[in-house]
């Protein structure tokens, strides 16, 4: 996997110059934290944590800082998310941010300064999830690692989120190569309580012998450049599947 470290330390670097002692520590999250990385289709996720809530200026500060057209992403875009010590250890569903930012080459520009700015449509269930992930990764770009930072959901929400989620994407004309794998990665962490990455998320599901199998086949060999994706309907029909097993429990 090629990481993007150069951009990650700079991103961390210009945070610290931004937040100063108030940064408490910075993580991969996302395709990074899950070692799944690809440059030409990921998106960067980082997660920062901060001693007490951000200031307006602060978090304007950071802003400017870490936009694209300040410092480069080398990929389609950065996805970042600060949260305070307080809510990352707080393990509840809520979005509970402190700022967030998406901006990069092939992203639209959007800073999000408090949770309740956050448009309802695009989804709330994310950020419960994201902190999932980072409570069982180990690593750390900045102070101590994330399973030390990040408390999990208890069952019961999870299992809300990962409804909320797999419904958000059901409305959404989107790849469905990523409907097919996100689709398997939150039916493999509802059965076993492990986060994968998706294509190993759908492969585990193969070995497992989960039907139909043509279609993750399908998904994991078009994710690996290796043949052609699934069409649409049978990946909302596969997504329709995961979520009846996962409300249903």
């Amino acid at each position: 996997m090629i990481r993007p470290d150069a951009y990650l330390a700079a991103l961390v670097a210009r945070a610290q110059d931004a937040l100063g002692p108030n940064l408490f520590g910075a993580y991969a999250a996302g395709s990074l934290a899950l070692d799944a990385f690809q440059p030409e289709r990921s998106d960067i996720d980082v997660a920062l944590v901060t001693a007490e809530p951000l200031s307006e200026v602060e978090k304007r500060d950071l802003v400017a800082a870490l936009r694209h057209e300040a410092l480069a992403v080398p990929a389609r875009g950065l996805e970042l998310v600060v949260y305070t010590r307080a809510a990352a250890a707080s393990g509840t569903p809520d979005s509970a941010f402190e700022l967030e930012l998406n901006t990069g080459p092939r992203m639209p520009f959007r800073a999000t300064y408090r949770p309740d700015d956050r448009p309802v449509d695009d989804g709330l269930f994310w950020y419960g999830l994201d902190r999932s992930i980072l409570s069982q990764s180990h690593g750390a770009l900045l102070g101590p690692s994330a399973s030390q930072v990040f408390a999990d959901l208890v069952a019961e929400d999870l299992r809300i989120l990962l409804v909320d989620a797999l419904t958000w994407w059901l409305r959404e004309p989107g790849d469905p190569v990523d409907a097919v794998l996100g689709a398997c990665r939150s039916l493999v962490r509802f059965r076993s309580g492990e986060w994968l990455s998706k294509a190993a998320a759908g492969q585990r599901l193969l070995d497992t012998g989960y039907q139909p199998a043509v279609v993750i086949e399908a998904a994991v060999a078009a994710h690996l450049r290796r043949g052609t994706a699934p069409s649409g309907e049978a990946a909302r029909d596969f997504q329709r599947a995961v979520r009846a097993e996962i409300r249903g429990a």
